[in-house]
């Protein structure tokens, strides 16, 4: 046992003596004693005293209260009493008669010792006579022994303390702390922590507390009481669980919570004091208490950089310039950092691969809710383009890969935030190879490719889709992924003639999503067989623009000679004959797949029987006769 909880407990036994010899003066008919005279009041009891601004004859009450619990001659003592019955036990009635300075406003519902639940009445009898109660959460912490309350566990969470922050984290979490430092007694503002990863606001919050001497607890909006009854029970369980363990709450709100789980956060929010950080990306609506905003930002480059070298530990120096490239290609927190330290150097794969692993896995849980993850199998040789095309593709993939270098090390990125995003245009009729080229980008640079789905984004409420668009952006903007807007011109179409509110908040949209394309650092390639309807002001930000025309013959040879797969088994295929179908790529593998079931159903190789049967199936979808005489002759 420590010295302090010893003094603690000696200094509760004094009192407790204290009490006692009140009650056994009571029943000798002695009356009640004065208050006042020297004591050496239980470290604890004096705090929560403090706390509760409990009076004289409350903190008698509780002590009266807590003597039932903790030693068998109160009990005696009690029945002892003088008078009625049903007052000889622990009881209101009973504190007045011996117990000092007493006064009937001790035991209202809205004083101290029942709104904070620090003693509870029996029901079913009156005030005065009803058995009083400490609560059992009370009583252990008068002794000295601390614990989250039972009926706050699963609700709240314990924050462990992170490790040393990023510079730029420790700032925000040292402004944080300083506001509850220097705040006057009970009218500290709340903390609303806003910053785009959570986990980061989640350490901020964590690290000021520390720094107050206090721990903190978690709570999910989405957890927050539908009732007002539960949720002023839960404020009050709170106030008291706050007091007792020194404590601090994070209420934490997730980015796609709806509007009513924000309310009732909003509610809880209000109803609370101390400690308070309200943690999320957008801060509440319609708060009455007064809040101080604060953001947790990204963590620079430079700051990145140092908190891998320190999670890979000695195997930093030999990863030659993997470092620099997870930094270039990934914008990830100190948590999700230090997880993908943990996962690669725990296999046994090759590091830097692992590294580059561990962090695709990482983003891709945000990303998955939001968009289409598309598996990156084409590679260079699958793609037949003029050769001006394909040198604008590599292009695209330099860019992708020295933003690092030109914005951040040569300063580009401090010249201006504008114009920073790498978006490309690929325009061209349906299956001329746009979606294939994608693939071909995102295989090449190792990342995820994701197609946007715009029934999912767009949204007829009015600041939804910006809301969307924003969550797509940030996700995509941690994992370094690739965004693919298929027939971009539904979303990214013209800014109309302003007539109705409709119109304004449509043109809205636009703006709204032509300047997250400026900052967007990442690759974003949008497709359209419709370049005319796009809107000229965001042609003007694209960086790239690829043309995907039709394929002339002897580009459709080139196709028919690479659709199949190396191991399919073919038979005298005549890739001049095929070059005469007037069709596009995606045309093109859509006969070659037909023609190989049906060779694989007949046990042959494939030959042109089958492909001239895939061909008349496929013109028959397009609404068109099959009437190039080198095929027809196979059928």
């Amino acid at each position: 046992m420590s010295d302090w909880v010893q003094q603690n407990q000696q200094a509760l036994s004094s009192e407790l003596e204290r009490i006692a010899v009140a009650l056994k003066a009571h029943a000798e008919g002695g009356g009640a004693p004065p208050a006042g005279g020297e004591r050496a009041e239980p470290p604890v009891l004096e705090a929560l005293v403090a706390a509760f601004e409990l009076s004289t004859f409350e903190r008698d009450v509780l002590l009266l209260c807590a003597g039932v619990e903790l030693e068998a001659r109160f009990a005696s003592l009690c029945a002892s009493a003088p008078g009625d019955e049903r007052v000889r036990r622990a009881s209101f009635s009973l504190a007045l008669s011996c117990l000092a300075e007493p006064h009937w406003s001790a035991i209202a519902p809205a004083a101290p010792l029942r709104h904070y639940r620090l003693v509870d009445l029996a029901e079913g009898e009156s005030v005065a006579t009803s058995p009083l109660r400490i609560d059992e959460r009370v009583l252990h912490h008068l002794t000295g022994l601390d614990y989250l309350d039972d009926r706050l566990q699963g609700l709240l969470v314990p924050v462990s303390l992170p490790g040393r922050l990023p510079a730029s984290h420790e700032a925000v979490a040292a402004d944080l702390a300083a506001v509850y430092a220097h705040a006057p007694p009970g009218a500290a503002p709340l903390v609303a922590l806003g910053g785009p990863d959570r986990e980061s606001r989640r350490a901020v919050g964590a690290s000021a507390c520390a720094r107050l001497g206090c721990a903190v607890f978690a709570v999910r909006a989405a957890d927050v009481p539908v009732s007002a009854s539960e949720r002023a029970d839960l404020g009050r369980l709170w106030a008291r669980e706050s007091v007792l363990g020194s404590s601090g709450l994070l209420l934490e709100i997730d980015d796609d919570m709806d509007a009513d789980v924000r309310g009732r956060a909003a509610l809880l929010a209000d109803s609370l004091g101390g400690i308070l950080v309200v943690s999320a990306r957008e801060p509440l609506a319609d708060l009455r208490r007064t809040a101080v905003r604060l953001e947790v930002p990204r963590v620079p480059p430079a700051e990145q950089r140092l908190i891998w070298t320190e999670g890979l530990g000695e195997h930093a120096g030999a990863l030659n310039g993997a470092v620099d490239a997870l930094v270039a290609h990934f914008d990830l927190g100190p948590h999700a950092i230090g997880a993908a330290c943990a996962q690669a150097l725990s296999g046994e794969h090759e590091l830097a691969g692992a590294l580059w692993e561990s962090c695709i896995r990482h983003s891709r849980p945000r990303l998955d809710d939001l968009a289409q993850r598309i598996e990156a199998l084409a590679g260079w040789d699958d793609l037949v383009l003029p050769e001006a095309e394909l040198a604008i593709l590599r292009e695209i993939v330099m860019h992708v890969r020295g933003r690092a270098r030109v914005y951040e090390e040569w300063g580009f990125a401090r010249k201006s935030a504008r114009g920073l995003g790498i978006g490309a245009l690929f325009e061209g009729a349906s299956g001329t190879g746009k979606t294939m080229a994608a693939e071909v980008l995102a295989r090449d640079l190792q990342l995820d490719l994701y197609r946007i789905d715009l029934s999912q984004v767009v949204s007829k409420y009015i600041g939804e889709t910006e809301k969307n668009l924003r969550r797509v952006f940030d996700a995509a903007e941690t994992g370094g992924a690739i965004l693919l807007f298929d027939e971009a011109d539904a979303l990214f179409g013209k800014r109309s003639e302003v007539k109705d509110s409709h119109d304004r908040y449509a043109n809205i949209e636009v703006s709204y999503l032509l300047q997250r394309m400026e900052a967007y650092r990442g690759l974003a390639i949008l497709t359209t067989n419709q370049r005319d309807a796009l809107d000229d002001a965001f042609l003007r930000r694209i960086r790239f623009v690829v043309r995907f025309p039709f394929p002339d013959r002897a580009e459709r040879a080139e196709i028919w000679r690479r659709i199949f797969p190396t191991q399919a088994p073919v038979s005298a295929l005549d890739d001049e004959a095929l070059a005469d179908l007037s069709l596009a790529g995606g045309n093109i593998r859509n006969v070659a797949l037909l023609a190989a079931f049906l060779a694989a159903d007949a046990g042959e190789p494939i030959g042109m029987r089958h492909v001239a049967l895939g061909a008349a199936r496929e013109c028959a979808k397009l609404e068109r006769p099959l009437t190039e005489p080198g095929v027809r002759k196979w059928l």
